[in-house]
Formats: structure tokens, C-alpha cells, sequence
């Protein structure tokens, strides 16, 4: 198999000749169709989330086809299209994992963190958290479903129904995340870099009511906000454009220090609340939505060798919705 492999934090990943994978208990082999990149992977390539498994392969918005499964593994899976997470493993016996909870986990595997990901031709996963999908779909349009779709339908569920929804950071996520939203009746404000007017026709493109910098205000109070950009400066920004008993949801893995902030800015019963990773469970619920929703992905396509650029696109901006890995044909 083939493989690029992050093997020191901040170095460029390197395109490799590996083994073919040994499967465990419960594991199994997927050819890898497609496999987004996140800005997740660029916090592990960069090292802003600390100690990751190395050497690496990243990459957690995985989709392929089953092409050999693991004892335990159920053989009428061979064949089929699956699609694989961030979250890879849960211990299962943990307070949070009996509680519903499994995202929180005490005792987690991340994929293309903590256990090698899809940046790879191929890639082994716990056959409990590969979820079966969509033999017809375009495999490219469907990677970012399986972070970007996943987690920004978490941070919806946590926003709660309000009608004026703000989305802070116009990148995979919040393109997704816009159709679903538009699609539910809602309002999206989008806010983006400054002067990305490309990033603010997009988010009208996609049917967004308004889309503005983030340095500037909206033109009514929201009901809510999510905040998808790394950048804590952002978080008494979002609360100050939320109504009263309003909610600002933290979308990342990761985000810059939240500055001091005057409590005015939060009272009046405000709520800032964070999304940690995902479950099952919402895989289960967002995948039929966004097929009944019609959701279309936008993508940039890189040959698997070229992962380095369109990390380096990802980091320099130079996106619009998101970059997408496809392994040559051998």
C-alpha cells in the first residue's frame, strides 16, 4: 500500500511504500475511494493537538469499499462502501460510553491521530465505527460528510432551532452546514475573513441571507452562532451578536486563547457551550438528512502524492468548501 506519513510534527508528510495492513478483532480493510482533508489534520500536522500516534498517516473523513474483514466481522460487508469518522474506537465500558455519551470517552482512538488514517490507499478501522453509505454517491462529494457534515450537524444540534443562525468561518463545514439550515427554513449569517468577498458570494451562492467579516456586525440579533474559525477572539464577538438567551457554539477540536471579556457580554442568559468529536448516533441521523436536504459538497481534488499542497491550500486559505484526496489508480 501507499501512504503519506507525517513522521515529525511541523515536517512536511512523505509519500511512502508500507505493508499491507494486518487486521485485528473486529477490524476491517476498506480500498480508500476518497479522503477529505480537515483542518483537524492541520492541527495534527502542525502540532496543536499534542502527542499523536507516530509515525502518522492522517486523514478521518475516510470513504471506501470493504476489501477484507477481520475476525469477528460480519463477511456480507465485503464489497460494501463505507465511510469512516474522527472518533475510531470507544472503550465501551467508560461512564460516558454508558451513558450515551461515547464521544467523550475516557479511553478514545482517533482516527489519523491516535490510529493510522485514510491519506493512505488503504486503511484499517474498528468495523463498529465504519458506517455503511451510499453505493451510488460520488465518493469524492461524500469524504467531507464524515467530519466537516458530522460535527457541524453536532454544533446544530447543540445551537438548538433558533430561525437567525450565524456561522463564524466559511469553510467545509459551514457549506454544508448553510444547504442543511436553508433547507430547514432557517436564516444563515455568514461571517468570513476579512475581505474574503469569494468565501461571502459563496455563502449567498449557497443561500445565505447575509455575509459579511466577521468584524462587522449583523443587521439583526441573532438566535444563535456557531464559530467553525480556530480563533478565540471570535467567541465575545459571536456573544455580542446573539440576542439575549441566546447560544454560541465552539465547533473545533481546537481554538486560539479566549480573550477577557466583560461578564456583560455573556449575561442576560447567554449560553457558550463546545462540541467534543461525535457518535454514532449522529452519524445514524445526519446522513439521511443531508440526503433529503440535497446537500452538494464542494471540492478540490489532489492526487493522494499531493497531500502537502492541499494541507498548505487549507492552512493559506486558498479554499473554497473543501480539498479532497483520491489515490491513483495502481
Amino acid at each position: 500500500m501507499k501512504a503519506m506519513i507525517l513522521r515529525q510534527i511541523g515536517t512536511p508528510l512523505a509519500f511512502v511504500e508500507r505493508d499491507d495492513p494486518v487486521l485485528g478483532f473486529g477490524e476491517l480493510s476498506i480500498k480508500v475511494e476518497a479522503c477529505a482533508v480537515c483542518r483537524t489534520d492541520l492541527h495534527v500536522v502542525d502540532g496543536d493537538l499534542k502527542d499523536p500516534k507516530l509515525p502518522l498517516v492522517p486523514g478521518h473523513e475516510i470513504v471506501g469499499v470493504v476489501d477484507a474483514v477481520g475476525e469477528g466481522v460480519d463477511a456480507a460487508r465485503l464489497g460494501n462502501r463505507v465511510g469512516v469518522p474522527w472518533l475510531g474506537h470507544t472503550c465501551g465500558t467508560c461512564f460516558y460510553c454508558q451513558t450515551k455519551a461515547e464521544n467523550l470517552c475516557d479511553r478514545p482512538q482517533f482516527t489519523g491521530y491516535s490510529r493510522d488514517g485514510g491519506f493512505a490507499t488503504h486503511v484499517v478501522a474498528d468495523a463498529a465505527f465504519a458506517f455503511d453509505l451510499d453505493e451510488n454517491a460520488d465518493p469524492v462529494s461524500l469524504a467531507p460528510l464524515l467530519c466537516a457534515g458530522l460535527i457541524g450537524w453536532r454544533s446544530l444540534k447543540k445551537a438548538g432551532d433558533g430561525k437567525r443562525i450565524g456561522l463564524f468561518g466559511f469553510g467545509a463545514a459551514a457549506h454544508i452546514l448553510t444547504q442543511i439550515c436553508v433547507w430547514q427554513g432557517r436564516d444563515v449569517y455568514a461571517f468570513t475573513r476579512a475581505g474574503d468577498r469569494a468565501a461571502q458570494q459563496f455563502a449567498r451562492d449557497l443561500g445565505a441571507v447575509w455575509a459579511g467579516s466577521s468584524e462587522e456586525s449583523p443587521p439583526v440579533p441573532l438566535d444563535t452562532a456557531i464559530i467553525f474559525a480556530p480563533v478565540g477572539d471570535l467567541v465575545p464577538t459571536a456573544l455580542k451578536a446573539v440576542r439575549k438567551g441566546g447560544v454560541v457554539v465552539c465547533g473545533g477540536i481546537h481554538m486560539s486563547d479566549i480573550p477577557s471579556m466583560p461578564y456583560a457580554v455573556l449575561w442576560g442568559e447567554r449560553e457558550l457551550v463546545s462540541v467534543a468529536n461525535l457518535t454514532r448516533e449522529d452519524a445514524a441521523e445526519f446522513f439521511p438528512i443531508a440526503s433529503r436536504a440535497a446537500v452538494r459538497t464542494h471540492t478540490t481534488v489532489y492526487p493522494l502524492h499531493q497531500a502537502n499542497e492541499a494541507i498548505a491550500d487549507l492552512r493559506a486559505g486558498r479554499l473554497i468548501g473543501a480539498a479532497v484526496l483520491v489515490p491513483e489508480a495502481s
